[in-house]
């Protein structure tokens, strides 16, 4: 190659575009997706709270007592206000009593978080709405898919997954 050919080469701009774009381009998508994906989760668990808190009031009026509601039958109320953003809702875990008083609302999560592969549920789901006027917890948690697996994500599960929850402490109305 002569001499000229190649000092015309060396100064030859065309391709610069594609190979900045090629280095670049799998960090941009990769950020991106992140951002989905955390957007996602955060409006998942949101719509979570709304449908639990939603859900709660055929509890605090006294509907749920009445009608003979099972633990089934709320997650049922509650996966209707989900909108389909929580695939499996059976695999809500669900966790209704009675307290004493407002001051004595403790909860403890229900699932080992040093599981490696499956996490499942360490403690039986509850249902007990309590009476009229009776100060009830309600905990609700599901085990969210994730798309992309940071190591330090919050709430992140050793098996991929997010856990997400709501929880509620109310006062049932006299009914």
């Amino acid at each position: 190659m002569s001499r000229w050919r190649l000092k015309s080469l060396a100064r030859d701009t065309r391709g610069a575009t594609m190979i900045e774009f090629a280095i670049l381009a799998p960090i941009f998508f990769a950020i991106l997706t992140a951002i989905l994906e955390t957007s996602v989760q955060f409006f998942a668990a949101q719509v979570l709270e709304s449908g639990v808190y939603d859900a709660n009031r055929s509890i605090r009026v006294g509907m749920a007592q009445q009608d003979g509601w099972t633990v089934d039958d709320y997650k049922e109320n509650v996966c209707n206000r989900l909108y389909g953003l929580f695939g499996n809702c059976a695999d809500l875990y669900v966790n209704v009593r009675p307290i004493g008083d407002f001051r004595s609302a403790d909860y403890s999560v229900p699932l080992d978080l040093t599981c490696e592969k499956d996490c499942d549920w360490t403690e039986d789901e509850v249902w007990t709405p309590g009476g009229s006027s009776s100060v009830v917890l309600v905990q609700v948690y599901y085990r969210y898919p994730s798309i992309l697996q940071f190591p330090y994500a919050p709430n992140r599960l050793p098996d991929g997954r997010t856990l997400m929850s709501a929880a509620t402490v109310f006062r049932n109305e006299p009914f």
